[in-house]
């Protein structure tokens, strides 16, 4: 099933991130996406970079979607490892705003580098003026990008840019590029205080693949 171009420039609109990370995928490669949900992204990136793409998600109506929309998925919790992916068995292994609900996240960036050649994470920016605002003002924040209350959030580690590049500096990853946004524009200056929406790719250190 092939999406038209009013359907493709509709999921854009949607969901801008997609477009950024479409960007990095080369065409006619192989895609682990952790955290699919409805598979909409995978999707995306088959008709728009002819991958061949498989999804991980754990929600039950989520994985009935993916079916409806044609997408590979295998049932199961991140939380518990990729160990039945073989390492180096995929070009790209994405988590799309996915990394801030996840409880043991340097072992999922770990996973990642280990089953793909490289990791694409795009993730809320804490850091965001607006967030730092709210704080001030005795609340934690609500938003666009963080739309849930502090006591019914999904989110349990939230991060500015600065956190994770830290973390990527722990795992022994080699950030390759960066990216930051705000809606569908892309954020150059002050972008841990002006940018909504972070986007790293990263590889594994040659230092560390070396042992």
């Amino acid at each position: 099933m092939t999406m038209n171009n009013k359907a493709i420039s509709s999921q854009i609109a949607l969901r801008p991130d997609f477009a950024t990370i479409a960007e990095w995928v080369k065409p006619n490669t192989k895609i682990l996406d952790l955290g699919c949900g409805d598979g909409s992204l995978l999707r995306y990136l088959r008709e728009e970079r002819n991958v061949l793409g498989y999804g991980v998600e754990i929600a039950d109506a989520n994985v009935l979607n993916c079916f409806h929309n044609d997408v590979n998925v295998i049932q199961n919790d991140l939380e518990s490892g990729l160990s039945s992916f073989e390492s180096a068995s995929f070009d790209y292994v994405i988590l799309s705003q996915t990394l801030q609900a996840m409880r043991h996240t340097e072992s999922i960036i770990q996973e990642m580098l280990r089953v793909g050649k490289e990791g694409i994470v795009s993730f809320p920016n804490f850091g965001h003026w607006r967030n730092r605002m709210q704080i001030i003002s005795g609340q934690m924040p609500v938003s666009e990008e963080l739309p849930y209350n502090w006591y019914d959030t999904p989110n349990i580690h939230l991060c500015t840019l600065g956190d994770f590049e830290a973390l990527c500096h722990q795992c022994n990853a080699n950030i390759l590029e960066s990216r930051v946004t705000n809606g569908n524009q892309q954020v150059k200056i002050l972008p841990n205080l002006m940018g909504k929406l972070a986007f790293y790719r990263f590889e594994r250190s040659s230092i560390d693949s070396m042992y």
